[in-house]
């Protein structure tokens, strides 16, 4: 009977948390979290501006090997392209040319164009060597130079249309 008793009664806490430790936990959790976003934004951004950088310098390799290649092996191309491509599908198309064999080859300047990652397409800013200086209008004759045709900032702050 005894032991009875001493059964019956609860002699412990109970098990679990309560409402405070569940709220402060909760609130701990949140404000990690709040800081934690941020840094992965930056971190996101990073990524895309590198993943930029790199599609920019691949443009702009291709473009300049283009004019070096029409230089060199003598091509004739219009007047008013001074030698480098009217359309960016032309450097993924190439040339054709007679190697010293007398054999027509094709030379290719890129593998695909590169998406744009800032703005997710395929439609990058062109100039052209006739446009002015800063000029943000194509003028079609030629492609000298690429940019990105974003008006957002990048992380230090310039324009992504001025890299």
């Amino acid at each position: 009977m005894l032991i009875r008793r001493h059964m019956g009664k609860r002699t412990g806490r109970a098990r679990g948390f309560t409402l405070v430790e569940v709220l402060t936990v909760t609130l701990i959790i949140g404000i990690l979290a709040a800081a934690a976003i941020p840094l992965a934004h930056n971190a996101f951004q990073r990524e895309k501006e590198i993943e930029l950088r790199r599609a920019l310098r691949l443009l702009r390799t291709a473009l300049d090997d283009h004019k070096k290649f029409v230089e060199d092996n003598k091509i004739e191309v219009d007047e008013d392209t001074y030698g480098y491509p009217e359309t960016l599908e032309l450097l993924v198309r190439g040339i054709e040319y007679k190697d010293k064999k007398n054999k027509t080859k094709v030379a290719k300047f890129l593998r695909r164009i590169p998406r744009d990652p800032i703005t997710a397409s395929l439609d990058w800013g062109l100039r052209s060597y006739q446009d002015k200086l800063g000029s943000r209008s194509w003028g079609g004759q030629n492609i000298w130079d690429v940019y990105c045709d974003s008006d957002k900032k990048a992380l230090d702050g310039t324009y992504y249309r001025d890299w």
